[in-house]
């Protein structure tokens, strides 16, 4: 009997190469040790260090800086025929361990200055090269899973940081061992990567001219960009939901504390239901919409957003049960996060040629670091306003997905996502 559920279980999991599960092992250690510090961070700089808020803020976004560096070489290294896909993950990972052990030792503003900005570079060069190495194990057919796979060990390993972070520093009172903690994490994911994986990439002297004029290349791609109009779209999205839907819980939701707005407690829960939500809807969101082409996966997307947005409006203005919006709220949102992610990757993958794929995914990045330049501003210049506008931008947000959609239904009818183009 257990045999049988054994057999039924690996049955219904993708049937990947052991190099995909492999990185995605990796990647759900390293993401359990940035989950240690990405909550706790701006608390122990600003309490324990004694550096200002915004000093904190500022050294946290520096590490956006290098990360549109880290990306943009990320692509350029994995392509390269004298680097390759593993060597960018090694260096990325190397980068990472040694930023995480100068913020453990960070005790003024310069230092904590200079291990963010190696944190972003590290980032910046691991995404690219990770998802081009994804692309090279993968047939068109299972890329969406493969996607969802190691989405799904980003959403479960920063989750699990984030709840054992929590409960060592109740335990310890301890800020420094999250950040020892998550540079062996990244040596571990350096190790595994340096013992198991192999390179992926295939490199001739073809493959040496078109990278030679690759950014040019990708740049000129009509269809690659009209993709990457809507991805911004998208990566915006999602900086609300990280930066400013946590404080307008806070401030803005009516009658439930006495200076109203939901409780530290309730938030923390709420966030963790939506990270839950996305790990189990993963796997079976990737499967389901595989029967789609890709711009038509992530117009459902598109329109997921749109409700999950309209809920949160209704989370604000209701005089009770707001609780109750925001866990439908954010469960849609999570399913809208989980049918766009793996599309978005597969389709640049789709669109790229073979010895380009580091370079058209390093573009796809990027558009994660421009979302993430223009969502938190936005938001956080609308809750200095009004309450009624803080409210009115929920529902700005789900009106803005119209101009999502009609790029989307553009893109799919001058692309054909469903048969591999060899085009260079």
């Amino acid at each position: 009997m257990n045999f049988s559920l054994k057999q039924k279980l690996l049955s219904w999991l993708p049937q990947l190469s052991y190099q995909v599960w492999i990185l995605a092992a990796g990647r759900l250690l390293s993401q359990i040790g940035s989950g240690f510090t990405l909550f706790y961070a701006p608390i122990f700089f600003v309490n324990q260090v004694g550096l200002s808020a915004t000093a904190v803020g500022i050294g946290l976004g520096s590490g956006s800086i290098t990360g549109v560096i880290g990306r943009f070489l990320g692509g350029s290294f994995a392509d390269s025929k004298s680097w390759g896909r593993r060597p960018t993950l090694l260096l990325s990972a190397a980068i990472s361990a040694i930023s995480s052990v100068i913020l453990a030792l960070t005790f003024n503003f310069p230092v904590f200055i200079i291990g963010n900005l190696l944190m972003g570079l590290g980032i910046g060069l691991y995404w690219p090269a990770t998802e081009a190495a994804v692309a090279d194990l993968t047939t068109i057919e299972q890329r969406n899973e493969a996607f969802a796979i190691t989405r799904l060990a980003d959403s479960l390993g920063l989750g699990m940081g984030v709840v054992l972070g929590g409960a060592l520093i109740a335990a310890t009172g301890s800020y420094r061992s999250l950040f020892v903690i998550d540079s062996i994490s990244f040596v571990v994911f350096f190790a595994i990567v340096y013992a198991v994986i192999a390179e992926t990439g295939k490199f001739d002297d073809h493959h040496s001219k078109q990278v030679s004029k690759g950014w040019i290349i990708a740049l000129r791609d009509r269809q690659l960009m009209v993709y990457v109009l809507v991805n911004i779209i998208f990566t915006t999205y999602l900086a609300q939901v990280n930066s400013t839907m946590p404080l307008y819980f806070a401030n803005f939701i009516s009658g439930e504390t006495a200076k109203g707005g939901f409780s530290p407690k309730v938030i923390s829960g709420l966030f963790t239901w939506h990270i839950v939500c996305a790990a189990l809807c993963q796997l079976p969101i990737a499967r389901t919409l595989n029967r789609f082409s890709r711009p038509r996966a992530l117009t459902i997307s598109m329109v997921l957003w749109g409700v999950g947005f309209i809920l949160i409006w209704a989370t604000g203005v209701t005089s009770t049960h707001s609780i109750i919006w925001a866990i439908f709220a954010l469960g849609v949102l999570a399913i809208a996060t989980v049918a766009y992610t793996p599309s978005a990757s597969a389709l640049v993958v789709d669109l790229a040629p073979e010895s380009l794929r580091g370079v058209y995914l390093s573009i796809n990045s990027q558009c994660w670091a421009i979302g993430y330049f223009i969502g938190p501003p936005l938001g956080g210049w609308v809750l200095d306003q009004s309450q009624a506008t803080a409210h009115s931008f929920w529902l700005a947000a789900a009106a803005s997905i119209i101009l999502g959609i009609v790029i989307l239904q553009y893109l799919d009818r001058i692309l054909d996502v469903t048969i591999p183009r060899e085009r260079y």
